[in-house]
This record gives structure tokens, C-alpha cells and sequence, in this order.
């Protein structure tokens, strides 16, 4: 019994198959066919017929050699398998040699009858044959035998316990061939998703442990005569063997169960893959491998016979250029899959001690050369002249058809032989030539290469313990310290709450009892004016940035560690940290913000990344959206440290800065002049006191503090357009400006208007709409920012989906806002809006990291918690007419500019492909 990965191509194919026969008139009258039996068509001698349960049958009648052929193929191979079950389709076609009720002893059957038999596995098919002497006794018992064992195989646990071994040597004798190992690498390497990727005798896992029950699944599944076609050629009489299959196979009912769909497509490759195997051995193997379309494109012709160009011998100019001149001791190439796009290698062995890597130079120089040089007449002429003779010799011995038939079949029709036979007329040296330059590309390639090594450097992984062996010795602590029942209310943050001022900061300690004794703390400092600021927002953001990567005191190293050993999580404006380390950390977050030292390798280091994310951002759909948005609705003067840059200025600014200019603008700048402190969670207040004072009192900014003046952008709606080849996701973004403060009186209701247009996730009428009803997106939504002083507001929505659905995308969501304008939201929508709103407020304010910010927020603005109260209360009271007004008041499609980005030649050929309507 035997596997295969190997799919011949038509010359490959013809040059191990060969012999001689008259066809016989095939038995064609229609009114002497077996009840329920139709003939279906006839080709060269070979006449289909189709059984009522769906069995299809060939019959090749032949009189020249008294030897008959039976073949049954089954259209099942190692690609139907599933996760855990590799190398089941072929460790199925051993078991059907194990008999059935009636047939105990199938071996020994073909042993006394002098019969020749076996079973092959590949990719995407199993067959069975017997090759015997020709004579109704044989003939009539081989075909019951296969109709027999179609359904009635023992598939036994006993069988298998003992067959596995046997199997289970098979795939050892192949991991001691240097080309099967480098095989299957190739073959997972070079697939990411499609079963083609795993070899067909199996992982040794699977192998070993897969269970009786999966095997009689997958054989009652695949196992049926609506999946199978039985072959018979040689000498016979057409009608008595008609009778006797229509006999034996006629009781096997229709299957009631569907074949299940494959619908995995390997996604386009991009990049060249490469790898290496390190075994014991005296052979060097290098093997390039290009993905290539199914067998039934048209494509795969011109493959084949390019490969012959390249590696035949004498002829090929691979062996030429590299056997003849002594660079390898062997060109070689072959093929995987059949049904689905496959995998086309070329290889070379290398003589052992000889550069292996100077052969895969020369043998990829030779593919890229071939590129350039067409093949020649002579070349084709020859290709077409041996595969011809190939044909001829295998058509003319019903011996070798009968099993290379099977490969055929697996494609979906037989009658592909004879198409393939007379398209090899046809292929012309530009279709070659064509071919090879759209197929055998860099990025469509996979390397690999087999290395002898005596000094192997494996590590083997152990297996998971079982989790008792694990868990056997484990004794838990005691139970951590507990925490209060905090209430987040509003009322009780405020009530709880110590507000204070420490020299110019303003402070808010909340102490309340953790759980662990954790705390959290938010610092806001704040330095600067519009002035002062001007052009200075690459400086501001690369000094924020390398603050902690070294002070007078620490280096990286030493202050990650310091930070770890105060269990101080978050950054330095942001942390949590315990009560028992709540001064050490204030302080040390002093020192770090007061004696950072910039060192200048870390700016440099810095300055590298910077580039790279910006240059990296360059082509990406979301950040080409973003940069054009930003610049449409850019209210700012260039300088202003809140003006729009583009791509280009920022990475001119970032190249240009310097170390010094970051260590000045930290001295002109930072300080503890004006800002918020907040602490939140277990502390000593009256010593968290104490050390806010000492670690940031005394410490001015020389740059002093005014709040910049939002401005809000006079922008008129645009609609633009960016290209973003070879990009699989595109982006729809909108926005437009209107005049809106936190404090407005509309400020509620369009939150709660915005909350179930867009701004619910998925439960959102605009996800609703692109993601649940239409399936155009994965994620979008929109949102309402207002600023908390000025008159300014920005109403934003945004979406991706792959370039051929943006054009939809875009409909859709304008088709949703005019709905929305025109029909208003539901009473169901609001008492929805309003409990989801309500409770995730709620929510936030059960996080102590949050609240310490809240905290922040509301000393600079001068608010307590009862401000969020009153947001509250203003959500709760509501009604429908206010959340529509405000809809209708403030969002306006018309003012709304678009920015769109994607793979417009995607977009180009998916229009192109859709039919009119």
C-alpha cells in the first residue's frame, strides 16, 4: 500500500506508464442496459455508465491481453481530513485490506487467484486495484469484493491497534528519506491554511492516537458510491459485466448524507519562505517550490513543460548549466495537488562537503534566466513530441490506464486525460514563457533546503503534565487583605473626597481600603502658552517619551527595576502602586520628571523607532485617512503646537532634531508651577500630604502656564479618494464641525443620539446595519467630542471593509443617517441608550485609576463629581423629541466631508466582475 504527495504532470505522467490494445465496440445499446443503469458518454473506448445510487463506471473492453484491470477510485484524500486526523485517509485505505463479514481474508483471496493489488493515498484521492488473468470467476469476484468492502469493511479497533504500527513504520521509513523530510517541510512551510500543507502519510501524533470512531466516520462519510468511480479494462464482455456490477453495487442505496464542502483558498503569498532540515545523512538537497494553479487551469500546461525545459535530461538546461558543469549531481522536478491550486519544485542534490547554498544560487539564477530567455521551438517540439509518445503508450495498455486513470477521475472528470493529451499540442513557447514569469516570482517561492549534520542541536519539548501531578503539592497562601464595599456614587466620591492645594498643585485624596493595599495615582502638569509653545510639538512629544530611559541617578535598566521593586504599574503620570510604597513612588516619579538626563544613545534608539513608525504608517488606508481628515479640519497656524503636519514635515522634523534641543526645552520647560494631583486607594493622607509637598514643591517652570484657546475649524464638506494598492482593508471615515461645549444644553441628548447611531458597538444602528445585516464590516462606529471650554465639536464616523465593498460601505452608512434624519430613533432605542449609558458610567466609576483621572479633570475645571451627577440626571430625563431634535439640529449629511481609502484596482475588478442588474 502506498501514499502519494506527488502529482505527475502529463509528461512525468507518460514516462513511467507504457504497452498495446485493439478497442472493442463499446456495448452502447441503451435497451440492453441493466435495469436503472444509464450510459452516460463514450471517448476512445472507454464508455461511462451510471449506476441509480451514483456510482460511476468505466468500462474499457480489450482483447489484445488476456489480463483485466479493476480500480476503484474514491474521490477522498489526505485534504478531506480534519484537525487531530492527518494521515487518516491513508491509514483508512490499509484497514480496507482487513475484510469484511464476507470477505475475511482479502489477502489471501488475491493470493490464490494470482491477482496483483494494492491501494495508493494522495492528496486528493484514494484508489484500490487488482491485475489479474482474465476470466468471469476473477472478474465477477473482484468486482463484489469492492462493492462489498465499499460498506461493509470491518473498520475494527482491533485492526487498527495492529495495522497503526504498521502504518506508523511506513511514515518512519520516510522520515529516513532526505527527500521526504525535505518534502513535508516544503509543503508546510509553503501553505498557510490548505491541507496541501500536510504530507498524506501524517503527523506520527495523529497516527498513533486517532480513534476508531473518527476512521468509521470518515469511511461512512466518503466511502459511497455517489464518491467513487469503478474502472475495468482488459478482456471482458461489456454486457455480462454490466449485469454483474449493476448486481453487486445496485443494493448499496443512494446516501442520504451530504459530502461536506471544502472551502478553504490559500491566500496569495507574500513574501519568499524558506527552510532548513538538519539530519544525520550523506545527500544535500536544495528544492525550490512556486504555488500554481489547479491542474484544470490552463496555466498548469505551460507550467509542466517549462519545467521540462529546465530539468530534463539530457536535454534541460538546468542540467546543463549545473550537472554538466559539476555544480550538483542532479536536476530534478515534480509537483503537488491536484484539484486546488498546487506546488511546483524544482530541486538539485548536492554532492555532500560541496556548497549547498552556491547551488540554490545557481539553480534560482537558472529559474531567472529562463525568464528572460524564452524556450525555443526545438524545445517545445520535443516536450510535445515525448509526452505525445507518453499518451500513446499509456492509451495503448489498459495494464497502466487503469490505474493512472485515478488521477484523472480526482479532478472531477476522466475525460481530462484525453483533454490534457490534446492540449499538449497547443502550448505555445509564449504561454511558457508567460507563465513562468507570473508564477515563478520572489515572493511566490518557497526555499528549502536538506543539510547533513552529525552535531544536531535539537530541543525536544516535553508533554503537558496532567494537571493532579501539577496541582498535587500546592497549598494556598492565606487569603489576601480585603477591601470596603466602596459605593460610586457621585455624592459619595465628592463626600469622601479631600480636596486641597500643595503649593500651586491641586489635590484630590480619596482614600478608601483595597483589596492588596493598592492605590492609584494621576498627575497633570501643566506648562506653556501658545507662544511660548510654538513649534514645539516634536521636541514635546520626544521629551515626554525618553523621560524614563535614564536620570542623574538610574539608568533604564536600574529604574525598570526601582519602579518593579516598588510594585509600581502604568507610567509616570498614571501608576498604581501600594500603600506600603505610595511615598517611595511619588518620589521617585519626582526625580525621574525633574532629573531626566536623556541619555544619547536612548535618543538616538528613539529617534530610529520614530522614523520607522511614521515611514511604516506611509501607505496604511487608517493613517492616510486620519493625516487627511486632520488636515481638512486644521484650524491652526502652521507653528501652533496643536497644527496639522503632514507626513512629510513630521519626518523632517524628527530627522532634524537633536539630543540638545530635547534636554533645553525639558529645562525651559517642565515644573510643578500649575497642575493636578489625584491619589485614590489605601493611604496615609496626612502622609501622602507630606510627600507631594516635598517631592513637588519648589519646583517652577520657567515657561509659564495659559490654557490654549480651542478654534473651531470652518471646513466645508469634501469628498476625497486615496489609493492604497495591495492593502486587503480599506477605511470610510466622516466628520464634520459644529459649535458645542460640554455644558451646552443639547450636549446630553446628542450623546445618547450619537450612543445608538454609532456609538453602541455592535448593538449600534450603524453596526446593525454594516455588520449584522449587510457583512461589509468588522468594526466602525461614530463619536461626538466637545471641548470643555469653547464652542467646539466634531461629529466623526468611521468603517473598515475590503476595497470591493467600500463603495457599499459608504451607501450604506449615508443611507442609515438619512433614515435616522428622517424616521428619528424609537422609544425602544432610547430606554436602551439610557440604561447602557447610565450603567457604564457607573461602571467607570467603580475603577480607581479612572476616578483619580476624573479627579483631575474636575480640579482643573473647577467641578466635583456632581457635575457628572447632573450629566446623569440630564440622561435619565430625556425624551424621545429632545434625542431626534438634537439629532436633526446638529448632524447634517450634507456638511459631513468623507476621506476614503483603498485598493482601487480591488474595487476595480470586483465592480467589473459584478453583472449588471
Amino acid at each position: 500500500m502506498k501514499f502519494s504527495n506527488l502529482s505527475l504532470s502529463p509528461v512525468l505522467r507518460a514516462m513511467v506508464l507504457g504497452g498495446a490494445i485493439l478497442f472493442t465496440t463499446p456495448y452502447s445499446l441503451a435497451e440492453n442496459l441493466p435495469k436503472g443503469v444509464t450510459q452516460v458518454t463514450t471517448v476512445e473506448g472507454i464508455t461511462e455508465y451510471r449506476l441509480p445510487n451514483g456510482l460511476r463506471v468505466l468500462l474499457m473492453p480489450d482483447d489484445s491481453k488476456p489480463t483485466v484491470t479493476v480500480n476503484m477510485t474514491y474521490l477522498v484524500g489526505s485534504r478531506h481530513e480534519n484537525y487531530g486526523e492527518t494521515g487518516m485517509a491513508h491509514l483508512l485505505e490499509h484497514l480496507l485490506f482487513k475484510g469484511t463479514p464476507k470477505n475475511q481474508h482479502i489477502d489471501d483471496d488475491f493470493n490464490k487467484r494470482g491477482m496483483r493489488s494494492n491501494g495508493t493515498t494522495n492528496l486528493d484521492r484514494t484508489n484500490y486495484f487488482e491485475l489479474f488473468q482474465a476470466s468471469d470467476d476473477n472478474l465477477k469476484w473482484a468486482i463484489e469484493m469492492e462493492a462489498d468492502r465499499m460498506v461493509n469493511s470491518y473498520i475494527a479497533k482491533k485492526d487498527l491497534d495492529t495495522e497503526m504500527t504498521v502504518v506508523r513504520n511506513e511514515y518512519e521509513r520516510g522520515e529516513n528519506s532526505p527527500f521526504g523530510v525535505l518534502m513535508k517541510r516544503m509543503q508546510s512551510v509553503a501553505y498557510d491554511w490548505h491541507n496541501y500543507g500536510n504530507s498524506t502519510i501524517g503527523n506520527r501524533s495523529d497516527i498513533e492516537n486517532v480513534k476508531i470512531e473518527n476512521l468509521q466516520a470518515f469511511y461512512r462519510t466518503y466511502y459511497q458510491p455517489d464518491n467513487a468511480v469503478l474502472l475495468v479494462a482488459g478482456k471482458f464482455q461489456t454486457a455480462k459485466v454490466l449485469n454483474w456490477i449493476s448486481d453487486a453495487f445496485s443494493k448499496i442505496p443512494k446516501p442520504t448524507r451530504v459530502l461536506p464542502k471544502l472551502w478553504t483558498v490559500e491566500p496569495t503569498q507574500d513574501g519568499e519562505r524558506s527552510v532548513i532540515v538538519r539530519r544525520k545523512g550523506d545527500i544535500q538537497i536544495v528544492m525550490v517550490g512556486y504555488k500554481v494553479p489547479s491542474t484544470l487551469h490552463e496555466d498548469r500546461d505551460a507550467i509542466g513543460f517549462a519545467n521540462s525545459v529546465l530539468t530534463s535530461t539530457p536535454h534541460g538546461r538546468l542540467h546543463k548549466q549545473l550537472v554538466e558543469t559539476g555544480k550538483v549531481a542532479q536536476i530534478f522536478s515534480t509537483s503537488v495537488g491536484n484539484v486546488d491550486g498546487g506546488l511546483s519544485l524544482i530541486g538539485a542534490v548536492v554532492k555532500k562537503g560541496e556548497s549547498v547554498e552556491a547551488a540554490r544560487d545557481a539553480l534560482l539564477a537558472g529559474i531567472e534566466n529562463f525568464k528572460a530567455n524564452p524556450p525555443t521551438k526545438e524545445e517545445i517540439d520535443r516536450i510535445k513530441r515525448d509526452s505525445l509518445n507518453g499518451f500513446e503508450k499509456m492509451l495503448n495498455n489498459h495494464e497502466s490506464i487503469g490505474v493512472a486513470m485515478s488521477e484523472y477521475i480526482s479532478t472531477g472528470d476522466w475525460r481530462t486525460l484525453f483533454k490534457d493529451r490534446d492540449d499538449t499540442e497547443k502550448v505555445t513557447a509564449d504561454q511558457v514563457s508567460a507563465a513562468v514569469k507570473k508564477y515563478y516570482v520572489r515572493d511566490n517561492r518557497t526555499v528549502g533546503m536538506f543539510l547533513p549534520e552529525d552535531q544536531l542541536q535539537r530541543a525536544e519539548i516535553p508533554a503537558a503534565p496532567a494537571i493532579a501531578d501539577v496541582m498535587k503539592d500546592f497549598k494556598p497562601k492565606a487569603a489576601a487583605l480585603s477591601g470596603e464595599a466602596f459605593d460610586p456614587s457621585p455624592a459619595n466620591i465628592d463626600k469622601r473626597t479631600e480636596i486641597t492645594q500643595i503649593g500651586p498643585l491641586k489635590v484630590a485624596l480619596l482614600p478608601k481600603k483595597n483589596r492588596g493595599e493598592t492605590v492609584n495615582v494621576s498627575i497633570s502638569l501643566h506648562w506653556g502658552n501658545e507662544q511660548s509653545l510654538q513649534g514645539k510639538s516634536t521636541v514635546a512629544a520626544m521629551t515626554g517619551s525618553l523621560l524614563t530611559t535614564g536620570t542623574s541617578k538610574y539608568s533604564r535598566a536600574q529604574l525598570s527595576d526601582e519602579m518593579s521593586r516598588l510594585k509600581m504599574s502604568g507610567g509616570l503620570y498614571s501608576f498604581q502602586t501600594t500603600k506600603e510604597n505610595l511615598s517611595k513612588a511619588l518620589e521617585l516619579v519626582s526625580h525621574v520628571l525633574r532629573e531626566a538626563n536623556f541619555p544619547d544613545n536612548e535618543f538616538e534608539q528613539a529617534k530610529k523607532r520614530a522614523i520607522v513608525n511614521l515611514e511604516a504608517s506611509a501607505n496604511e488606508p487608517s493613517s492616510i485617512v486620519s493625516r487627511a481628515m486632520n488636515q481638512h479640519f486644521n484650524p491652526y497656524p502652521k507653528g501652533d503646537i496643536r497644527a496639522f503636519r503632514s507626513l512629510e514635515e513630521s519626518l523632517a522634523d524628527i530627522k532634524a532634531l537633536t539630543v540638545e534641543q530635547v534636554r533645553e526645552y525639558h529645562k525651559a520647560f517642565y515644573g510643578a508651577s500649575a497642575g493636578e494631583i489625584s491619589v485614590v486607594g489605601d493611604m496615609d493622607v496626612a502622609a501622602t500630604k507630606a510627600t507631594i509637598a516635598s517631592a513637588f514643591g519648589n519646583w517652577e517652570s520657567k515657561a509659564p502656564y495659559k490654557r490654549l484657546i480651542s478654534k473651531l475649524p470652518e471646513a466645508p464638506a469634501v469628498r476625497k479618494t486615496f489609493n492604497t494598492p495591495d492593502k486587503e482593508n480599506g477605511v470610510v471615515s466622516g466628520s464634520m464641525s459644529f459649535a458645542m461645549n460640554e455644558d451646552h444644553p443639547d450636549y446630553a441628548a446628542l450623546r445618547v443620539a450619537n450612543y445608538i447611531f454609532g456609538g453602541a458597538g455592535l448593538n449600534s444602528r450603524l453596526m446593525e446595519r454594516i455588520r449584522q445585516k449587510d457583512g461589509l464590516s468588522y468594526g466602525g462606529g461614530t463619536s461626538v467630542s466637545v471641548d470643555e471650554h469653547e464652542l467646539v465639536a466634531r461629529f466623526s464616523l468611521s468603517a473598515t471593509a475590503a476595497p470591493q465593498n467600500l463603495a457599499k460601505l459608504e451607501a450604506a452608512i449615508k443611507e442609515e443617517l438619512q433614515k435616522a434624519l428622517k424616521d428619528g430613533f424609537t422609544a425602544e432605542e432610547l430606554a436602551k441608550a439610557k440604561s447602557g449609558m447610565l450603567q457604564q458610567r457607573v461602571q467607570g466609576r467603580t475603577t480607581d485609576g479612572a476616578l483619580a483621572g476624573g479627579w483631575n479633570g474636575n480640579l482643573e475645571l473647577g467641578r466635583t463629581w456632581a457635575w457628572s451627577k447632573a450629566m446623569d440626571d440630564k440622561i435619565g430625563a430625556l425624551t424621545l423629541e429632545q434625542v431626534n431634535a438634537a439629532f436633526r439640529r446638529y448632524i447634517q449629511p450634507e456638511r459631513i466631508s468623507f476621506f476614503i481609502a483603498g485598493d482601487e484596482a480591488k474595487a476595480a475588478a470586483a465592480a467589473a466582475a459584478t453583472p449588471a442588474k
